[in-house]
């Protein structure tokens, strides 16, 4: 009876040493909260077999496409690599047409899973202020997650859209955060949707812009996570910012909260600073930026503190045919040669 005991009471303890080790394993994995945009815009850019080698070799578990595109698909298989895919449009087509979606889902999506890993599909990105674009993105969005679920595939890819930060009417101080009222009719019933499904919100945020738009009232060490002391102060929260990534996903948050959209999560589709071509664009804060991007996201921010913040830094490549020619075409972490702008660690 004794020596029954003990070895349950044995497995007990392996059973929970065990329980405890998965739980780190699973936290290890969910913890590297930061994905790159593979952008596809130049002419000189290294094979797509090796792009993806250079993904794994970089520790880098997540990508962003703008585009279905079998060879990365191909490339992908059994890497693990999780895919935010856009869809680009016609948007029309897929809003339309639920057997077009269907259609599409089976040809980007089925033929490739589970060997390729989607984690989002983002139908259309930063098309919510175009006319005649702009109202086919959520019958579209509708048509793919049916299809997705009649997959039964509805829980493991979301589908989302993909929207500029201008989306926000108003964002200072955080609290206040609202959808632009020009949006407001379309941005309402795509976050019910999302809210229902359980998808998130992309959100494209660049504190660089704000900064090289209002260099006057925002400071760069502010703008590169590097300021010493808490910059703002919301004195209708509460909360303190010492970094402008942090109260522009605040905002976001903010907006969600007020159209009863609170629990939806946002994911930085992209985030970024160049390195040439326009103010403050030096490899030198490219490298600050990202470096403190990377270490950051997975701190949560004031308003959801030690939520991670998924986010993607575009991009992985400069792009030589991105126009128009200057900034454009220098935010990658890596020349097409393959060696880094600058060193990062993710």
């Amino acid at each position: 009876m004794l020596s029954s005991m003990a070895s349950t009471g044995q497995l007990s303890v392996v059973a929970s040493l065990l329980l405890i080790a998965i739980a780190i394993a699973s936290q290890t994995t969910s913890a590297q909260p930061v994905g790159v945009s593979y952008g596809m815009r130049g002419n000189n850019l290294p094979p797509v077999g090796e792009v993806v080698s250079m993904y794994t070799s970089y520790n880098i578990r997540r990508m962003r496409i703008y585009a279905p595109n079998t060879q990365v698909f191909q490339a992908l298989r059994g890497t693990n690599i999780e895919l935010l895919l856009d869809f680009p449009g016609p948007l029309r087509t897929l809003a339309e047409s639920p057997a077009a979606a269907t259609d599409w889902v089976r040809t980007n999506i089925l033929a490739h899973w589970p060997s390729v890993r989607f984690r989002y599909i983002a139908v259309g990105n930063e098309v919510i202020f175009q006319s005649g674009v702009a109202e086919y993105i959520l019958p579209a969005m509708r048509n793919i997650y049916r299809a997705l679920a009649a997959a039964g595939l509805q829980n493991q890819i979301k589908v989302s859209t993909s929207v500029q930060y201008s989306v926000l009417g108003e964002s200072y101080p955080p609290s206040a955060g609202e959808f632009n009222s020009q949006v407001l009719p379309l941005m309402r019933p795509i976050v019910e949707f999302l809210r229902s499904t359980g998808a998130p919100l992309l959100v494209n945020v660049y504190p660089y812009f704000s900064y090289a738009g209002d260099p006057q009232n925002i400071d760069l060490a502010y703008a590169q996570f590097t300021s010493p002391d808490v910059v703002v102060v919301d004195g209708d929260s509460g909360l303190e910012y010492q970094n402008l990534f942090d109260a522009m996903i605040d905002a976001v948050y903010a907006a969600l909260d007020r159209v009863g959209a609170g629990s939806v999560d946002v994911v930085v589709s992209e985030s970024g600073w160049p390195s040439a071509g326009g103010l403050a664009a030096t490899v030198e804060n490219a490298r600050v930026y990202n470096t403190n991007l990377v270490s950051h996201v997975g701190k949560g921010t004031p308003k959801k503190p030690g939520k991670a913040v998924e986010t993607y830094i575009f991009a992985m490549f400069n792009e030589n045919q991105k126009q128009p020619s200057g900034i454009e075409n220098n935010w990658g972490l890596f020349y097409p040669n393959k060696q880094p702008v600058y060193p990062i660690r993710f």
